[in-house]
């Protein structure tokens, strides 16, 4: 599953890519995407601002409201359950990235490998978003199995990725047409293992539902 990714490119690049609005305004937001941090969403004919996650919302032993946790990734398989199906059907949005991190190695010593499209300066992701009482707009990106990809070898699950042609689809199109995309991806992509601890940073943070 994706618990950190890459956007190299600013604000206005990215409202270029998608032919959007530029409202992120002077938000925040790293080149390295963390769960609970921000990152620009495409949403609405506007590239916005959001935090990565839905917050989930946990309980202490004695009753007590802890804080909440980021649920940034969302399955193919479980998008008509309660917690996503309201977003799913009302507000998909793209997720725009140069390129997305798994752990590989043994325990204690796993280490970055970043997969990317080639020659894609910038590609999009399937996602979700709603506005929430914790963290305002929040998005969750979708996943799904990467059997027959490229990125099989690195890792079960792979983010949704659309190609250009699918963005109106995904976006606009009826539940139906949206599900019919979630496919792990059919073109290349280019692997890039590293010796980066996986766990530098924020990296080891995640949550799937």
């Amino acid at each position: 599953m994706c618990n950190l990714y890459r956007m190299t490119k600013n604000a206005d690049e990215v409202a270029a890519w998608f032919d959007a609005v530029n409202a992120a305004g002077g938000a925040n937001h790293g080149e390295e995407v963390y769960p609970g941090y921000p990152g620009l969403v495409a949403a609405g004919e506007q590239v916005r601002a959001m935090v990565w996650g839905f917050p989930l919302v946990m309980k202490g032993r004695s009753g007590q409201p802890l804080k909440p946790k980021p649920v940034n990734n969302c399955r193919t398989d479980k998008l008509d359950s309660f917690f996503w199906r309201y977003s799913f059907e009302e507000r998909r949005c793209l997720i725009p990235l140069t390129g997305w991190a798994e752990a590989e190695g043994p325990k204690g010593a796993k280490t970055r490998t970043w997969l990317s499209l080639p020659d894609a300066p910038i590609f999009a992701a399937a996602g979700v978003w709603r506005e929430s009482e914790e963290w305002g707009a929040c998005y969750s990106m979708v996943m799904t199995d990467s059997a027959g990809s490229a990125a099989e070898d690195v890792h079960t699950r792979m983010p949704v990725l659309l190609a250009p042609d699918d963005y109106a689809g995904w976006v606009q199109g009826s539940p139906d047409e949206a599900k019919a995309l979630c496919r792990p991806w059919g073109g290349d992509i280019a692997l890039d293992r590293t010796d980066e601890s996986w766990v530098k940073g924020r990296g080891t943070q995640q949550s799937l539902l």
